[in-house]
């Protein structure tokens, strides 16, 4: 169906599958910054309650669906592979909390799924135990099934999920609308009954008081920013819950924990650049937070309670200057509780390792870093006057990602850490400081015979226009390499320090499999390489985001890996920033472009700060409302405001109508925009989730069947949608 460009409104075709392009009517409105006027004709698409909008946007459905039609086969056949591959009746491997082996199941035919534990048959036996999901386990208790809760919803996430310290309380928050606010409830797990206690309009999250008579939790401002942190006595109405937090400043986000020693609780307030933290004894929740360190603009740091040669420590992570120089990197320190200012350095500055996280235990310590583009883990022994020896955990693969798994205990003898790689299936493994010993607990389950040595990964290197070096991740079946060129997915992201890690994907192997080359490059405005990396790629830097991901590119069709005519280029939410800014930059270099959730009107965002999240991202982006060089320099890179009357590849853009982090309307003005303006006759394609938020569709079956659509796009627009 068509929109009129004119009136707006759809013509009655009588024919659903009618194969016009809906074009949405113009209604030029002004915005004047600084001197400049941009006159926007798509704005009126802002507002989903009007039934042109939503006309508009079931009208691009139905082109969507019409246009696509003919790849119902090869989805479902996609679908049919990444099914038969899953193991869908599972069980994660269990983690020991109190008197309970606590784990999660899944079964086949259910969309989400369920929380289960066992108790601890011999308190000094720290060996997981054997379930098999055919066999009935002894002692199970569910505690949770989210197929239960999500029924009679087309949409379910659940947020909050936390366990009382004595283990005979749930505190858990559910969202079936996908705009990210969750109604907290208590469940007592001794009778199996919900608690009177029901608390609306929160953000994702809980933390128990060590004496399980409190809960703390967070709500959300206007702009969906977690603003405030409040206490519930439980058994209480919500109306008498106390605020024990805000922050007015909206710059900054507030979160709640507890360390995992249970000591302590605390409250950390964060910006783009500034931290800072609060603490309370866990045993006196009515007490006062205290500050830890006074927040200082640009300085950011994270504190851990630790047990050092017998005395409460913190260790802290930071980025404050050192001798003189500005630790980009973070170093680690020592400090005691009462004066945390009066630090001792226990690991310095290295321009080439970017120190990211320190967990504590009562034996040992957990430093993650990153050096050489990967994440990794080294385990430090605690000794009875100090620090032992650290040693970096080995898994002989060129490209890895290592991490924390779930350790809930403060004294545990083991570690649980997660490896996992492009071609590696994640491995659960326990780590045994003591000996050394590394002990296998799990292997993701790869049905239908999946071979790791039949696919390779390696690291390639493109060089950008200013001679910096950007890392690309390559993925390829074995018996794909040779001499002609090959299809080609190349996935980006590149902004808040997010590091694109090695990982395993079931659902990628139906692109493998079918000869696609699936590759990432790692610009700058991600972490990969450190702090700076990320320095180099936000603010008025940005624009190296997009000139790296085009320079990436041309390095792979110089290399002669593939051809413009053989590649498609993917991100989501600010990867879809980058989808849209290369579409303009380098049209020629690609013969597709899916971008998900895409961030594709920047400006416009960023200039209003009653938008969802806005002021908070000013020190991401630059603050256009206040610096007419910030906004010269977006407005400069914006996709919207600058779709040209030129060529571009064949594009399929994805939404969410709920979505609260990158609102619906910034694909629908850009989709609008390119529709009106682009000339050439390549595929665009708007397609919007009418009940999902930010994350898509929900449940794990429809998430299969979004990725078939994205898949056989893909394939099709490679010219590999046949028969395959």
């Amino acid at each position: 169906m068509a929109l009129d460009s004119g009136t707006g409104t759809i013509p009655n075709t009588g024919d659903p599958a009618a194969v016009t392009p809906p074009v949405a009517k113009q209604i030029p409105a002004q915005r004047t910054h600084h001197g400049d006027t941009f006159v926007d004709p798509y704005e009126w698409l802002r507002d989903k309650d009007d039934p042109e909008v939503v006309a508009y946007l079931e009208a691009e459905n139905a082109y969507t669906d019409a246009q696509t039609e003919h790849l119902a086969p090869l989805r479902a056949r996609i679908f049919d592979e990444i099914k038969s591959r899953t193991q869908e009746t599972d069980l994660s491997v269990p983690a020991r909390l109190g008197d309970y082996w606590y784990y999660s199941r899944s079964f086949e035919g259910r969309q989400y799924g369920v929380h289960c534990r066992c108790p601890v048959s011999d308190p000094d036996d720290w060996t997981p135990p054997q379930l098999d999901a055919d066999v009935e386990i002894a002692g199970e208790e569910i505690l949770l099934d989210s197929n239960v809760l999500a029924e009679g919803h087309d949409f379910f996430a659940l947020g909050a999920y936390s366990i009382s310290h004595d283990g005979t309380q749930l505190a858990y928050s559910t969202d079936t609308v996908g705009d990210e606010r969750y109604v907290l409830r208590i469940k007592d797990l001794r009778s199996g009954e919900l608690l009177g206690d029901e608390i609306p309009g929160t953000a994702p999250g809980a933390t128990w008081s060590l004496d399980g008579t409190h809960i703390f939790y967070q709500t959300v401002d206007e702009s969906w920013r977690p603003d405030t942190v409040w206490r519930h006595r439980l058994g209480s109405a919500h109306s008498d819950d106390v605020t024990v937090f805000h922050e007015p400043d909206e710059r900054y986000w507030v979160s709640i924990g507890a360390t995992r020693s249970e000591k302590y609780l605390m409250i950390w307030v964060g910006s783009k650049i500034t931290s800072e933290g609060w603490i309370l004894e866990s045993d006196r929740p009515e007490g006062e937070f205290r500050v830890l360190l006074p927040r200082r603009e640009g300085v950011e740091y994270s504190a851990e309670h630790a047990v050092i040669g017998g005395r409460d420590r913190l260790l802290i992570l930071h980025n404050d200057v050192v001798d003189g120089v500005k630790a980009e990197n973070f170093v680690l320190a020592e400090a005691p509780l009462e004066d945390p200012s009066a630090m001792t350095e226990l690991i310095g500055h290295r321009d080439d390792v970017r120190l990211e996280d320190i967990d504590c235990f009562a034996e040992h310590l957990v430093l993650s870093y990153r050096r050489e583009a990967l994440p990794r883990v080294a385990v430090w022994p605690l000794t009875a006057d100090g620090y032992g020896e650290r040693r970096e955990l080995d898994f002989g693969l060129e490209l890895f990602s290592a991490g924390m798994g779930s350790n809930p205990e403060w004294a545990q003898p083991t570690l649980r850490v997660g490896v996992t790689s492009f071609i590696t299936p994640m491995q659960i493994f326990d780590y045994v400081p003591a000996t050394g010993e590394m002990m296998l607990r799990k292997q993701q389950q790869v049905l239908g015979g999946y071979d790791p040595e039949e696919y390779v990964q390696h690291r390639d290197w493109a060089t950008a226009a200013d001679g910096t070096r950007i890392p690309i991740s390559v993925v390829r079946r074995r018996d794909s390499e040779g001499a002609e060129p090959k299809p080609l997915l190349l996935y980006g992201y590149g902004s808040y320090e997010a590091s694109i890690d090695p990982g395993f994907s079931v659902s990628r192997l139906s692109l493998l499999d079918r000869g696609v080359v699936f590759a990432v490059a790692h610009v700058r405005g991600g972490g990969e390489m450190g702090r700076l990396w990320y320095e180099h790629g936000k603010t008025l830097t940005k624009k190296n985001t997009f000139t790296d991901f085009v320079s990436c590119a041309q390095h792979l069709i110089d290399a002669g890996v593939t051809t413009p005519q053989q590649m498609i280029a993917d991100g989501g939410s600010a990867g879809g920033l980058l989808m849209g800014a290369v579409a303009n930059l380098a049209p020629e270099l690609f013969a597709g472009i899916l971008a998900n959730v895409p961030f594709v009107d920047p400006l416009t965002s960023i200039l209003d700060p009653s938008l969802p999240l806005t002021v908070i991202e000013w020190d991401e982006w630059g603050n256009p409302l206040e610096d007419p060089e910030v906004y010269a320099y977006m407005k400069a890179y914006s996709p919207y405001e600058n779709v040209a009357a030129q060529n571009y590849p064949a594009i399929l853009a994805i939404t969410s109508i709920n979505d609260t982090r990158v609102l619906y309307v910034e694909p629908a003005k850009w989709v609008a925009a390119l529709r009106a303006t682009k000339t050439g006759d390549s595929q665009l394609l708007l397609k919007t989730e009418m009940s999902a938020g930010h994350g898509g569709v929900s449940g794990r079956y429809e998430k299969w069947k979004e990725v078939a659509f994205e898949f056989a796009w893909v394939l099709d627009t490679l010219g590999l949608g046949g028969e395959n």
